[in-house]
């Protein structure tokens, strides 16, 4: 076979490059005229709000995309004595209080607001709260003013209290204004609890070490105490505002009196009395709304129910009423509640609650992991009627029924000792409504 000539072979071969090139050429160009339509509809999607097809966004984009941190999901509890689940916070819950007048709840939590609930919501299907927004920091601790027109809160960044005012607005809500000046920085460990006096006469504030502090009003501190208790666990202001109180490492709860005089001006905190019998160190303790009996929980496992309705200044000391025993309280920290009329013990450890009959010392009732988080507040309302905890991004809030059995107890005992007919029939209407409440719940023992 006779082979090609060398100039022929050149000749081919550029055509053949020249074809290659001419078709790389084209591809390109369509390639182009369809990048271009695709970035044409992409910005036409944009311009008029809708969003990109997932197709138009480029790997690199997605790359350089900010990660958004996903929020856990929201703790699910429910129980048949389970009357309201408040969900408007974005961050987790660390303190609620209710107003005096038993009309509002107010919240703080880590999402920089403080929400304020009104109560008559709390058995409707939706509850709407007012906002307070805490400008760059967050609250710990809240407290309502004792006329429930204000409420001061702990700064988890600052340091330090801060009062807002509430101002009525003509459409029923309010308007939150933080004054101009915070309280100075005076404790040197952290704020564990903080407290406004029902005659408003003076602010409480307590650290973990062993200072707890008096102000007034404005901002100046009265008195510091040192409770020497090598450190605090908890310390809070008894309803009749005569005294302040405190636990801790040490087996006691150490109370004291602030004294003012008949102008209404500071005279003096003076020791009243201790709450004795605990063997290791008290957790917390809680007041009676009549400040006649306190509650403690302690370390050694058992709680206990005091008669502090007593002459201290005649060297008389306070009644132990009942011991009970809770042993949770020996391994984890624990918090307390005190139903208002002395009746009923709530103790959360973790993630759970349990209610005790102070008159029998028996547990009623126990709800387990209410919360996604440990609890870090649990309160009863004003009437009794409710037992509200949190510990996650939640309130949750029950139906006290051993509330509504110790009142059935009491008319009960009442009723015959009763000697006039007037007040067999005040009674027996008070045992009648019990009874209704706890057999709307499902709740009452035949």
């Amino acid at each position: 076979m006779e082979l090609p000539q060398m100039p022929e072979l050149m000749g081919l071969s550029l055509l053949l490059g020249l074809l290659a090139l001419m078709a790389t050429a084209a591809v390109a160009r369509g390639w182009l005229r369809a990048e271009e339509q695709r970035c044409s509809r992409s910005a036409s999607q944009k311009a008029n709000g809708f969003p990109l097809s997932k197709s138009s966004a480029s790997k690199k984009q997605k790359q350089h995309q900010r990660i958004r941190k996903e929020k856990p999901q929201q703790h699910n509890f429910t129980h048949r004595l389970l009357a309201a689940a408040l969900k408007s916070h974005s961050g987790n819950i660390s303190c609620m209080d209710f107003s005096s007048n038993g009309k509002y709840l107010a919240t703080c939590a880590d999402d920089r607001t403080i929400r304020i609930w009104s109560t008559k919501d709390f058995l409707q299907r939706e509850h709407r709260s007012m906002r307070a927004n805490v400008e760059l920091d967050h609250a710990t601790l809240v407290r309502f003013s004792p006329d429930c027109r204000a409420f001061i809160v702990w700064l988890a960044s600052g340091d330090t209290l801060r009062v807002f005012k509430m101002t009525k607005r003509e459409d029923g809500g309010y308007t939150f204004t933080a004054t101009p000046e915070d309280f100075p920085k005076k404790h040197k460990a952290p704020v564990i609890n903080i407290g406004i006096a029902s005659t408003g006469k003076f602010i409480m504030t307590v650290s973990s070490d062993t200072t707890i502090l008096i102000w007034n009003l404005k901002g100046q501190v009265l008195s510091t105490i040192n409770t020497n208790q090598m450190n605090n666990t908890h310390a809070a202001i008894s309803p009749c505002s005569r005294f302040v109180a405190s636990c801790g490492f040490t087996p006691d709860v150490k109370v004291w009196e602030v004294c003012f005089g008949k102008k209404g001006d500071f005279q003096e905190v003076v020791r009243a009395f201790e709450l004795k019998g605990h063997s290791a160190a008290v957790h917390s303790f809680a007041f009676s709304n009549d400040s006649r009996r306190m509650a403690s929980v302690s370390k050694d496992g058992t709680w206990k129910l005091w008669d502090i309705d007593v002459e201290y200044k005649k060297q008389q000391d306070p009644y132990l009423l009942r011991t009970g025993r809770f042993e949770e309280a020996g391994t984890m920290l624990c918090r307390l509640a005190l139903s208002p009329d002395a009746q009923v013990l709530a103790l959360a450890s973790g993630s759970s609650i349990h209610l005790y009959n102070t008159r029998r010392g028996e547990k009623e009732e126990c709800f387990e992991q209410v919360h996604g988080e440990c609890i870090t507040d649990l309160s009863f309302d004003i009437t009794g009627r409710f037992l509200a905890s949190c510990g996650d991004r939640a309130v949750r809030l029950f139906h006290n029924t051993p509330g509504h059995r110790a009142v059935m107890e009491e008319m009960q005992g009442h009723l015959k000792r009763a000697s006039n007919d007037s007040t067999r029939q005040r009674l027996q209407q008070q045992l009648t409504q019990a009874q209704e409440a706890l057999k709307s719940l499902g709740a009452l023992k035949k």
